[in-house]
This record gives C-alpha cells, structure tokens and sequence, in this order.
C-alpha cells in the first residue's frame, strides 16, 4: 500500500529532528571529553612570582640581649681576728641591721667594748702593727690612710711614729680613744724621761761648777786662762750623756707610739658595702663569720655563651628595662662562671623607686656591640646569596627582569645585613631584591 504524500513529510520531519538531537548529544559529550595532557594543564598551580622587598636605607646596631638577675654586687663574708684579744671576743654593740651600709674609716662592729674599723685592702689583718713593724700590710695600710686623708708620713713598709699619728686620727674620726701601747713600753718611756731629767741636771752642775771654777781663778788675779780642765771635762761628759738620754727617750718614745691591734680592723676589698646577713647579737661571742656583705651598688647579671662574651667587654653602654622605662648602664665586668659567663652590667644611676622595683628583679638586657656610622643600604638575610665564586650578591628585579648584583656586606643586624654594591653595579634604597619565590 503506497503511503500518501502528507504521511511521508511527517517520517522525513521525525527523522530530522532526531539527527538534530543527536548531533547536540554529540557536541555537548565531545566538550566534556578531554586527553591527560589537558586535563594535567588544567589542573596545574600557576607560575611561581618573586616575592620581594625594597632595598632599606638604615642604621644598624647590632647588640646582645637578654635577661638578668638584679642583685647588690659582690658578696663577701668578713672575718674579724681575733685571736690577740686575752678576753673572750664578746659582741658588746654595733651590730648592724641588714640592708644597712658599712663604710670605710667607720666601726661595723663592737667587741669587748672596742671598734672594728672596716678599711678597704686586699690583706687581711693576721697580726697587730706597731712602730716597727715592717712589711706588706703595713704598706697596705699607710696606702689606705694616706687615700683616706691621714698623714702616714713616707708611704712605704715601716710603721712609724707618724704611722702612729695617722692611726690615732682614724680612730679620733671613727669615735674612740686610740689603742694603748704596751704598759712595759710606756714604763720604758717614762724611765728614759727620767735619765734625760737626770743628765739635765748633771749638765746644768757641771756647768755651774765650771763658772764657778772660772771666777774663781779671775778673783785671785791669776791668768784669765786658768786651768778648768777637769770642769770642763765634766761638762762635755754631761752634754754626751744628756744626747744619749734624749737618743734613748727618742727610741722609747718610738716603740710606744700607737699600734693596731688585729682585733680593730677588718679589710674588705671594697666599700661601702650592704650587709645582707648579720651571723652575731649583742652578748654572743665572735666565732668566725660576723656578718656577709655585698657591694651597695645594684648590679644586673646576665648568663652568655663564650662566643657571645667575646664581643663584650668592661666599659661598653648598656641598658636596662625597668618596668617599661630604659636605664642607662655600664658593662662593669665579663668573667667565666663554668661553662658560661658572667656579664655584670650596672646602673649609672637608680632612683628609690627603681632600686626598689630593681631589687631581685629578673630584667631585660640590652647591650650595643656595634653599629654603623649613619644609614646604610640594607636588605634582608634573606636576600643574600652566594656565586659560584662565594662572591655574595643579591637579585634585584627591574622591568621584571631580575638582575645579579654583587655586593660587600657589612654588618648583620635585627635580619638586616648592609650591603655595597660592587665596582659598577647600581643598587639604591627602594629597589626591589627577591626575597623568596
């Protein structure tokens, strides 16, 4: 049966539309289709940029920091001898409170009634001086009475009488009667005052027994040159036993002048000093450590490395945080301790709130080692790379091209290192070096 005209449009029309929908079938499946390659391209991170900064003009310091104790400086135990007292060493006043100051040429304590004078030496007292005496600690001590302003006569390593009249004004200046010589020696004194008396008197006889034999012999008209030899023969024998007498008294004099016992005088290193502990009260009796004081200057102490301690040293400026206030300082002194050291830095200067907020504190450290003379071209550490020379450069990117610059480095500081461009190579501050990528 043969299909009409009309049915057969309507076949031709279905068939169309269904390639029409398959091509968009195919289309939208060949668009969602793609090879490894692609995909790999497509799914890739972008390319890396330079990450960079601007070249900085500067200064830089370089310096230590850290943290340190705060504490009074140099603690010591003082020691009083006292082995050449006959009574027991009875502590009878004095003592002092701790916190408080010891100073120089002033009695720290009292036993058996008499001062221990603290001076500042490096000997100790190990026996009582007196005219003398010569050796080491006499010489320490005329050092000390002469800086203090007491006239030891020649500084040298003989104690002498005006040794002995230094020694009394010190006492004079501390409060007390000077020490007693021995009662043999001031017995000694007041004999040989007697004999010089007596050969006085012997002169003045001899003397008058010569003027007497002289006008004698003018009274009988005899010759003005009479024989007085026998009286004046007495005369010179009193005159030389008079000079003996006085060489004697001189000598005696000498021997009893003031001594210093070992028991009224203790040296420490330095003074003053603050006394952090007190080992005796009133009534008790001196059995070897009386009292330990530190130096009554504050001082911070920091632990460093010894690589650390070898850039630092006495005399370098410092400066300490003190409840967010900065303090001016000195390096004081950098000595081992173990495997570490020691930095004792020390306040110039401390008000009373600042010693007391100081005062066992744990504080911030700042010490300058070096720095540049004025800004400098600086980049960071991290800008710094090597050639194949060792020769140290860095990349500055302009018109995103980068550029090898070789540059000298200076000094390093805060993660800045200054740099100078080498012979023709152009570097300015604001030019950008990469840093990273």
């Amino acid at each position: 049966m043969t299909a009409s005209p009309k049915s057969r449009r309507r076949v031709l029309v279905s068939v169309a539309g269904v390639a029409v929908a398959s091509l968009g079938v195919g289309v939208v499946a060949g668009s969602r289709i793609s090879s490894p390659e692609d995909a790999a391209a497509k799914t890739a991170p972008p390319s890396a940029s330079q990450i960079t900064v601007p070249v900085a003009s500067k200064t830089l310091s370089s310096k230590v920091v850290g943290r340190g104790d705060a504490s009074f400086d140099g603690a010591v135990n003082i020691r009083v001898e006292t082995s050449g007292l006959t009574t027991p060493a009875i502590v009878t006043g004095k003592v002092p409170a701790v916190g408080s100051t010891i100073t120089e040429g002033k009695a720290l304590l009292e036993i058996t009634g008499r001062p221990v004078i603290g001076l500042a030496g490096v000997l100790p007292m190990y026996r009582t001086l007196s005219p003398g005496s010569k050796g080491p600690d006499v010489l320490q001590l005329e050092q000390t009475l002469d800086r203090l302003g007491y006239d030891p006569g020649t500084v040298d390593d003989e104690y002498t009488l005006s040794t002995s009249g230094a020694v009394e004004q010190l006492y004079e200046d501390a409060g007390y009667d000077a020490p007693e010589p021995d009662k043999q020696l001031t017995q000694a004194v007041d004999q040989a005052k007697k004999q010089v008396d007596a050969a006085k008197k012997q002169l003045r006889q001899a003397q008058s027994q010569l003027k007497a034999a002289k006008n004698k012999a003018a009274q009988a008209a005899q010759s003005s040159e009479a024989d007085t030899t026998v009286q004046q023969g007495a005369v010179d024998d009193a005159e030389e036993n008079l000079a003996d007498a006085q060489d004697a008294r001189a000598e005696a004099e000498s021997k009893a002048g003031t001594p210093l016992p070992v028991s009224e005088v203790v040296y420490v290193k330095t003074l003053p000093r603050r006394v952090d502990d007190v080992k005796v009260e009133r009534g008790g009796t001196v059995n070897g450590v009386v009292m330990s004081a530190s130096g009554a200057s504050l001082v911070v102490t920091l632990k460093v490395d010894a690589e650390t301690a070898q850039r630092l040293k006495a005399g370098m400026t410092a400066s300490l945080e003190v409840d967010g206030t900065p303090i001016a300082a000195k390096v004081r002194r950098v000595a081992k301790n173990g495997n570490q050291y020691d930095v004792v830095v020390a306040p110039n200067a401390l008000t009373a709130s600042q010693l007391a907020l100081l005062r066992d504190a744990n504080v911030r450290v700042t010490i300058p080692v070096k720095s540049t003379s004025g800004k400098v071209l600086a980049v960071p550490v991290a800008a710094l790379s090597s050639g194949s020379d060792g020769a140290s450069r860095v990349e500055v990117l302009r018109g995103g091209k980068v550029e090898l610059v070789p540059v000298t480095v200076g000094l390093s500081a805060d993660g800045f290192a200054q740099v100078t461009p080498k012979g023709d190579a152009k570097l300015s501050a604001g030019d950008q070096v990469v840093v990273g990528k």
